[in-house]
């Protein structure tokens, strides 16, 4: 039974746990202990946040490149983008080079924090003679509506002096006029497409500043400070550029980088579960597969919101195949998931254990539920 068997792997991360790739290696492992013989297709997938660059290169057996890159403070910091294994297309993870996780709590601060090094992060990829660019844009440190990274790709935002401005939200407050003349040649050629699970505009009660500035450092006032410097940044681009972006959903993600790219890159934005699972091309792989294996860090309500194991199961249920996911803790609204073609979910916790033991012991926890998954399914195979 064992050689005709065949089983697709496409987890998320665990996240500070286990990488998508560690995920899909410890499934593997469970599932070989009952089936030695059984094709596995191993698909690290993503939703767009933590991992997606990993993920995607590890799903067309590309490779990372590393380099370094100016970080959301100013200082040198290593970075990666990812080029995928069709050697056309790059994928840039934004948090790599101009993430929270970068700047120590004492020292966020959006008026300072700067996307330069995404901008040169997606410079690099296209001295490499990519085709395309897919930009995730989740965990960022800044609120400078991508004007970093602008910056980076030779777009010179000036001041009334025609001087370059200051990287830093605070910079936005003396744009007088962007040009483009000595922008990166292949931005003209490359696609663009980023990866966004939010909807947020620029500005305004649901804008970037307002929504997203405090976590990233920002006092009541720097608030307001950056909602009016980004919206004097959105005329800028539209005197100058002919692009509007202030109103468009998903402008205010990542501080307003999701605008940055649109009005710099002419990059279209889509929801990231989307965009990596085409990239992965998993409904082709999903060809002759008698079940489907996914799962992330914590399955809950919100799983069903544009995160990758419902994404994977779309896909899965076209095709008529079985999905299972599992977990590392399962959260209320977890058995709802049915209802968007999950068909069982699993915690990999076997017991009472704390959080430390937990996530050290991630991926043993996930190849024996991995196991005993394969042994129901194969009981139920054996009943029909």
């Amino acid at each position: 039974m064992s050689k005709n068997m065949k089983f697709v792997v496409a987890p998320n991360a665990f996240k500070e746990s286990l990488s998508a790739p560690e995920v899909a290696e410890s499934i593997t492992a469970g599932i070989h202990r009952v089936l030695p013989d059984a094709v596995v297709e191993q698909i690290p997938v993503a939703d767009g946040g933590d991992g997606t660059a990993e993920a995607l290169v590890a799903a067309t057996k590309g490779r990372m490149v590393t380099l370094t890159v100016t970080g959301p403070l100013g200082d040198p910091v290593q970075a990666s983008y990812g080029l995928l294994g069709d050697g056309r297309t790059a994928a840039v993870e934004m948090a790599l080079a101009s993430g929270l996780h970068l700047v120590p709590m004492d020292r966020r601060d959006p008026m300072k924090t700067t996307t330069y090094g995404t901008g040169e992060l997606i410079a690099a990829a296209l001295d490499q003679g990519v085709e395309k660019v897919i930009v995730g844009i989740g965990g960022s440190a800044t609120v400078d509506g991508g004007a970093g990274m602008a910056q980076a790709l030779g777009c010179a935002l000036l001041d009334e002096d025609g001087q370059d401005i200051p990287r830093g939200g605070d910079g936005l407050a003396r744009l007088s006029r962007i040009d483009l003349s000595r922008r990166h040649p292949a931005v003209k050629k490359v696609e663009t497409v980023v990866a966004c699970d939010v909807d947020n505009p620029l500005t305004g009660p649901q804008g970037a500043p307002v929504v997203y500035g405090p976590q990233k450092g920002a006092t009541p006032e720097m608030v307001r400070q950056l909602d009016a410097d980004l919206a004097r940044y959105a005329e800028s681009i539209e005197r100058d550029l002919g692009i509007k972006v202030a109103t468009v959903p998903g402008a205010g993600a990542a501080g307003g980088l999701g605008a940055g790219l649109m009005a710099f890159l002419g990059a279209r934005l889509r929801p990231g579960v989307d965009i990596v699972l085409e990239a992965a091309q998993l409904e082709k792989k999903l060809e002759g597969a008698d079940l489907v294996i996914t799962g992330e860090g914590k399955l809950d309500r919100q799983t069903a919101f544009g995160k990758a194991p419902v994404g994977v199961a779309r896909l899965a249920k076209k095709h008529g195949i079985p999905v299972v996911a599992l977990a590392g803790s399962l959260g209320e609204g977890a058995g709802k998931l049915v209802e968007h073609g999950i068909d069982a979910v699993f915690s990999i916790v076997p017991g009472p254990v704390n959080l430390e033991k937990a996530m050290q012991n991630a991926g043993m926890y996930t190849s024996e539920t991995a196991e005993r998954i394969t042994r129901l399914f194969l009981l139920g195979k054996s009943s029909q």
